[in-house]
């Protein structure tokens, strides 16, 4: 049994935690344990690795519930479309990067310099998308560049 302390509720206010549908939940605990260096708080039903100052929630999908009827929750069918992505800010996207790489990381590509902050992306084993960056230019009050699509041409951040 987890001791109460490590589990993720706040003693005041409000906590933020992610939850993720997963297809296979050792796989993806694996995952954010050596990618981003998570604590395994809790190994299933619901497993929990905390990462940093957050917490990662994962089960395998399921039907309605009582308080979330008509709603099925599963992992990704395709990566071309998504909602919400995992937004993580690091001290050091070269190091993160390098370790994440070393560790069978996937990224979409290289870390790009925007100006404001450097950023990459990575799918987790389900294909969750994941923004992993670094504030630079932002700090000192600079703006990021505008995007570019696939073809060159803007298109949303």
């Amino acid at each position: 049994m987890t001791p109460p302390g490590k589990l993720p509720a706040p003693q005041h206010g409000l906590l933020l935690t992610h939850f993720i549908a997963v297809r296979d939940v050792a796989v993806s605990r694996r995952f954010y344990t050596d990618v981003f260096g998570g604590e395994v708080v809790r190994a299933e039903d619901p497993a929990m690795v905390k990462v940093a100052n957050g917490w990662i929630i994962m089960n395998p999908g399921g039907g309605p519930t009582a308080d979330k009827p008509g709603i099925t929750l599963e992992a990704p069918r395709s990566g071309d479309r998504v909602s919400s992505f995992l937004n993580v800010r690091v001290a050091d996207l070269a190091a993160f990067y390098a370790h994440a790489v070393a560790q069978g990381a996937d990224f979409l590509t290289e870390p790009v310099d925007r100006g404001a902050e450097l950023r990459c992306y990575l799918r987790d084993p389900d294909g969750h998308l994941i923004e992993v960056g670094q504030s630079t230019g932002l700090l000192l009050g600079v703006q990021a560049e505008a995007p570019r699509d696939a073809t060159g041409g803007g298109g949303p951040s």
